[in-house]
């Protein structure tokens, strides 16, 4: 595309995942494309008005809404705002990074809605059926992910197990879809907070071996395991802590509450903190720079932002082996992967990183840990594939 005729995009982001969408946005436009940014008070920032083509559009509003008719207000008026912007909006690429509230709908109808406007869809697995990995998944949720993923003009996923799930599950043609790296976040502030003052703010003592579960909280996330793991350790060594930081999501109530309840019954309990909130960005790094490793739990997923979050703070990540995490996790360089489902064998993988050199040389690893990730995963080579992906689009 030439200066006087650049690449126009809509970007879709459903008015969530900021950290993603910026990425992105910053990334085609290094590409010299231009965006229209459509999102809600949760993806607004100053970088988004102060980025030269970039043009945020705040379709959504606060999606916080506490009062339900409130709510069912605003998501309506969401709604005919997206659907009058896709009428008019001068971008031929629409690229839909999420859904928005309504997802049958969004599959199906507002997808075709989009078609019928002449749109370009590029649309952004990020996980191919949810469903299936929340274990809600129903033939209704199945078929209305068909449709979508069959009117789209094209599919991104994050790993080649994506990739093939969306071709043998959902019968995608193999030309109609791409791997690209899931982007590091950098919307993420990281001063010269040192890890030494992390800890002392977080009331953690100089030399305690500190380890951080970090995210939404949900039951594929395994936590249970993890602090049944943690109580193992604890029983018979001093100087652990294990630090819980995220918000627990809806529907999971009773799913954390168990846990909770199972911290409180041990002795352990006074060297757990819960941070049981969500963390904003600007007090993000406190908790990676408090911590000695990150352990991602989970029992079901298919790639994860917070491991490559540990990796741009430098952070060692112990992981389940699912997904593509025995890919992205290099053992004894960037981490150690355990078996899904068991804290015994969690706990091994804990005890084997803190007797590990990468542990006694952490501070000198850091920086290794760091470029391995921005290697594979920079925006700068999610932008060029993806823009290359709208260029065949609109040429075709």
């Amino acid at each position: 595309m030439s200066a006087q005729n650049p690449l126009q995009v809509g970007l879709l982001t459903g008015g969530q995942d900021r950290h993603y969408a910026l990425g992105l946005a910053r990334a085609l436009i290094a590409q010299g494309a231009c965006l229209d940014v459509i999102g809600s008070d949760l993806v607004d920032g100053p970088e988004m008005h102060a980025t030269a083509g970039m043009n945020f559009l705040n379709l959504h509003g606060s999606t916080q809404d506490k009062n339900i008719s409130v709510k069912i207000k605003r998501v309506a008026a969401s709604y005919v705002r997206l659907i009058w912007y896709a009428a008019t909006g001068k971008p031929k690429i629409f690229h839909i990074l999420w859904n928005n509230k309504f997802q049958l709908f969004d599959r199906t109808l507002l997808m075709l809605f989009y078609k019928l406007a002449g749109k370009k869809i590029v649309l952004t697995a990020h996980n191919v059926n949810a469903g299936r990995r929340d274990s809600n998944d129903s033939l209704l949720n199945r078929l209305s992910l068909g449709v979508q993923y069959r009117l789209a003009d094209h599919i991104f996923v994050h790993t080649e197990k994506m990739k093939n799930e969306l071709l043998e599950r959902f019968h995608v043609g193999k030309a109609a879809a791409t791997i690209i790296p899931y982007g590091i976040n950098n919307a993420v502030p990281d001063t010269d907070l040192t890890s030494a003052e992390a800890k002392q703010r977080l009331g953690i003592r100089g030399g305690e071996r500190t380890i951080l579960f970090f995210g939404a909280i949900k039951p594929y996330k395994g936590l249970e395991y993890l602090v049944a793991a943690f109580q193992q350790i604890a029983t018979t060594q001093r100087g652990y802590r294990l630090i819980i930081a995220g918000e627990r999501k809806k529907g999971s109530e009773e799913y954390l509450s168990k846990i909770q309840q199972t911290i409180g019954r041990d002795s352990s309990w006074e060297q757990v903190i819960q941070k049981i909130d969500f963390i904003p960005d600007d007090e993000t790094e406190l908790y990676f720079k408090a911590a000695d490793v990150a352990v991602l739990p989970y029992t079901e997923i298919f790639q994860s932002g917070i491991l490559f979050l540990a990796y741009s703070f430098g952070l060692p990540v112990i992981g389940t082996d699912v997904g593509s995490f025995r890919e992205d996790i290099v053992e004894g360089r960037t981490g150690f992967v355990c078996k899904p489902c068991d804290s015994g064998d969690l706990a091994v993988a804990i005890q084997r990183y803190f007797d590990d050199d990468l542990f006694r040389e952490l501070e000198d690893r850091r920086q290794e840990i760091r470029d391995y990730a921005h290697a594979r995963h920079s925006w700068d080579t999610v932008g060029n594939l993806t823009r290359d992906v709208y260029l065949r689009l609109l040429a075709s």
